[in-house]
């Protein structure tokens, strides 16, 4: 699958590189409406900070969810960074093709891929594909990738501006980025990113931008696993 000028990768990676989130977090901001500062003072309590998250949860009560933070460290490739980047409410700074020369690197699907849709947009579904349908994929990617990485260096070789060169490359070329949300913007992009039969809204994202979700998910519930017991229990609706 390798080229001796380019790299191919099926791998999506998520990194936790920085965060203050807590479940006592969320309790705090909540008693600070009735009892004042002294809500600072508070502890974590079991029992108690499990049944005021999930009243808050159950109730919709977004704002104690957002006095947090978690940034991650997220390489992927810039058509999974776009639909990242469309949760307008995080914070996001990427790798920039003006400043630095990219790497050739670049995705194709794994062989667990779905590969064909079945439907109409609104109503489709995806299903597994042949043997063949994934060699034809690596083998068409490859030589796209191959003549595009090509042209980019041949610009760059010749004196054009990096910010130039840049636009011959494809939307699978693999960008980094650190992106920062609170638990409230994270539960948003969960709802929407996963599937999950039993969701409230069962909802069908494209499977690289799922990838994602399920490794910040994996990092966020250990963060705060009663406000994502929580969240998963009732519906997996962001309140």
């Amino acid at each position: 699958m390798e080229s001796p000028r380019i790299e191919l990768r099926s791998d999506i990676s998520v990194e936790l590189v920085d965060s203050s989130a807590s479940d006592l977090a969320v309790v705090k901001a909540a008693r600070v409406s009735t009892a004042g500062e002294d809500a600072n003072d508070e502890l974590y309590d079991g029992g108690s900070t499990r049944g005021l998250i999930r009243y808050l949860m159950r109730s919709r009560h977004g704002s104690p969810f957002e006095h947090n933070s978690m940034t991650f460290l997220v390489r992927a490739p810039i058509f999974t960074v776009r639909h990242l980047m469309r949760h307008r409410t995080w914070s996001f700074n990427e790798e920039s093709a003006r400043y630095r020369e990219v790497g050739a690197a670049f995705y194709v699907p794994d062989a667990t891929r779905l590969l064909r849709q079945e439907g109409k947009p609104g109503d489709y579904r995806y299903v597994g594909g042949s043997t063949d349908d994934h060699q034809q994929v690596v083998r068409s990617a490859t030589r796209a990738y191959e003549v595009a990485f090509e042209e980019y260096q041949r610009l760059l070789d010749s004196g054009i501006a990096r910010e130039i060169a840049r636009l011959v490359l494809p939307v699978s070329t693999y960008s980094v980025l650190y992106a920062t949300c609170n638990a409230r913007a994270l539960m948003h992009f969960l709802s929407l990113r996963t599937h999950r039969p039993d969701a409230a809204y069962v909802s069908h994202p494209q499977r690289e931008i799922e990838m994602v979700a399920e490794q910040m998910e994996t990092a966020w519930a250990k963060l705060m696993p009663v406000t994502h017991e929580a969240f998963t229990a009732f519906g997996r609706v962001s309140p």
